[in-house]
């Protein structure tokens, strides 16, 4: 029997326990792959398995360890298991059909990089067939059963991804997500779950859903071991049209704990669905009550645009993609595909290339109202799910049910978004809720900084294991996409180079002062006439100035345009806060006018008319 990593509460089987268990000695990657072979035959009947791996059969990349260094590899040793439409070298990928499957000579992008910083394969895992579902009932390999009610749902189509996790048969998963196949498996067994900005991780050795729209996510018990997965897991890949390099704001030492005030979009009462699910309604308004006396501040959006984008994927075009990706199967072979699957597939060979450009012209008009309102908020957050079905229920109405679970899911990936489903109370009946929060391309730490916010507020379980989840980073990070700059002089609003700020997008933040310790000087020059701002504590006085948020993304060429001997420092305020602004070098002021008695360039320029 293996050795399993028992603390005084339980099994845990999160990164940093694992770590810690293998530097001490205590355990081995070998003995916790034994216990998980062992422990995942009392799961047989929840059907999470497609393939699990044979100790023969993982002896390669166990033996790969021996020549890794912990210290260089931070996945060393740490399980994780694989949805079977993601190819792993040697073994066969089926995507929940045997009649399609075939053996990858090579592993996909993901998973060899994931192998490369020392993580090991579990196995292959169950799935809503051709991930064409999110409620985990649509394969022939049997219906994934929930960690936490075996009655209950697993959500898909990772369903299996999902279930092995939150039951400790993996450290961490891989799932994909083209409508919300990697956040509502999450919600209903009390995982986070990533869905990162598609093109972040490659999809090479993917089976494609809809290939414009994949993407592969993560689940995993917390925040940290997500930024740690998903920094290993990320990166350009050539070969992938859709690959796309990721800006320095949103690297993973980026990722942190949020503060701050927080302003978050949701939806209004009126727009909300619950289908009859009195518990998860009731969880969601706790979860907004106790968000809100942790400093989160609510704003509602119009939810109508987001929702008539959402009904295009499955009611418009975009099948015809799932019809591509299950070809020539489905044209030859149609009662190899599982009946439901092929219900919906089976149609998408019929819409014309006009259904599809009508259809994008649509979407493009809604993105607009969508991203206008996603300006205003930090970020979006909304049920995941708006009601957890029983298999039963699901296995009655499987075309209708599944509509409605993606109720908050489906929009996203057509207007190119990045979401993090996070778990954040149980309900009545002790089953799993959580929200997902919401943002625009590449603000994946952002999402995941302010998922640990809510995770250290309000702590819950590693999935269904009995080990809290709740992250250790606290390094404080705040909102990455401006850049608070403080003018004096002709950068000020109505003055002439204001316009190098309002054409970057700047706002004004405040008028203010800055503290009582410089003094202001007309250089010599110009036009434009220019102030320049030099420290001196000891004979300084308070000037007016402004604050204005300038986008990230344009603040170096903004620093870039100053003339010497003009430059970018640090100014204090008079509130003692420090922000960046505009000082002169010492030289510059060697021929110019004090004008500190005016407190102000507004007041000087006055006094010169």
């Amino acid at each position: 029997m293996g050795m399993q990593l028992e603390t005084q509460s339980g099994l845990d089987m999160g990164f940093s326990a694992l770590r810690s268990a293998y530097q001490a000695g205590k355990t081995s990657p070998e003995s916790v792959m034994a216990d998980i072979r062992e422990r995942a035959a009392d799961y047989k009947d929840h059907n999470i398995w497609i393939h699990l791996l044979t100790e023969t059969e993982q002896a390669v990349w166990l033996e790969g360890l021996k020549s890794k260094d912990m210290d260089t590899h931070p996945l060393w040793g740490i399980p994780f298991a694989i949805k079977d439409n993601i190819d792993l070298a040697g073994i066969p990928t089926t995507a929940g059909c045997d009649a399609f499957a075939y053996t990858p000579s090579a592993s996909a992008q993901v998973v060899q990089q994931l192998i490369d910083a020392g993580a090991i394969p579990v196995g292959k895992t169950n799935l809503d067939q051709f991930a064409t579902g999110l409620n985990g009932t649509r394969s022939p390999y049997g219906a994934c059963h929930n960690s936490f009610h075996y009655d209950y749902i697993s959500g898909g189509s990772s369903s299996g991804s999902a279930v092995a996790v939150a039951l400790g048969l993996a450290s961490f998963s891989l799932g994909t997500d083209t409508a919300g196949s990697g956040r509502v498996p999450a919600c209903f067994n009390n995982l986070v779950g990533v869905k990162p900005s598609i093109g972040l991780l490659s999809a090479t050795g993917l089976v494609p859903a809809c290939r414009s729209l994949d993407c592969m996510t993560i689940f995993v018990y917390n925040t940290d071991d997500a930024n740690t997965a998903l920094a290993a897991a990320e990166g350009f890949d050539e070969r992938d049209g859709y690959s796309r390099q990721n800006p320095f704001d949103n690297q993973a030492r980026h990722y942190g704990l949020r503060t701050g005030p927080l302003t978050v979009g949701v939806i209004p009462a009126h727009q909300l669905k619950f289908f009859g699910d009195e518990s998860y309604e009731k969880a969601y308004f706790e979860t907004l009550a106790l968000l809100k006396e942790q400093g989160f501040a609510f704003q509602e959006i119009d939810y109508a645009p987001f929702d008539e984008i959402a009904q295009l994927l499955y009611e418009g075009p975009w099948v015809s993609e799932r019809y591509i990706a299950t070809q020539p199967l489905i044209d030859e072979n149609p009662e190899a595909i599982f009946p439901v699957v092929r219900e919906i597939i089976a149609p998408g060979g019929k819409p014309p290339a006009t259904a599809l450009f009508k259809a994008q012209y649509r979407i493009n008009d809604l993105k607009q109202i969508c991203l206008a309102q996603m300006a205003k908020v930090d970020c979006l957050l909304t049920p995941t799910a708006g009601r957890h079905f029983t298999i039963a229920e699901m296995l009655a109405e499987p075309i209708k049910h599944n509509s409605e679970l993606g109720y908050y899911t489906n929009f996203m990936n057509l207007i190119d978004l990045a979401s993090i489903a996070v778990p954040t109370v149980m309900t009545d009946n002790d089953m799993p809720f959580g929200i997902t929060l919401v943002g625009p391309t590449f603000s994946d730490r952002m999402l995941m900084s302010i998922a640990n916010r809510i995770q250290q507020a309000l702590p819950l379980k590693k999935g269904a294991l009995e080990v809290v989840a709740t992250p250790n980073n606290t390094t404080p990070v705040s909102n990455p996409k401006t850049i608070d700059v403080m003018v004096c002089g002709a950068h000020l609003a109505g003055q002439p180079l204001n316009w190098q700020l309002t054409e970057r997008g700047a706002t004004l933040k405040a008028k203010t002062t800055t503290a009582t310790m410089y003094r202001m000087y007309a250089l010599a020059g110009g036009p434009p006439l220019r102030p320049g701002l030099i420290l001196d504590k000891d004979n300084g006085d308070a000037i007016e100035v402004e604050v204005w948020s300038v986008p990230t993304q344009h603040f170096g060429s903004f620093v870039a345009g100053i003339p010497a001997p003009l430059g970018i420092g640090k100014i204090t305020l008079a509130n003692g806060s420090q922000v960046a602004g505009f000082i002169c070098e010492p030289y510059g002021i060697e021929d110019a006018q004090d004008i500190t008695h005016f407190k102000g360039w507004r007041a000087y320029l006055a006094s010169l008319k």
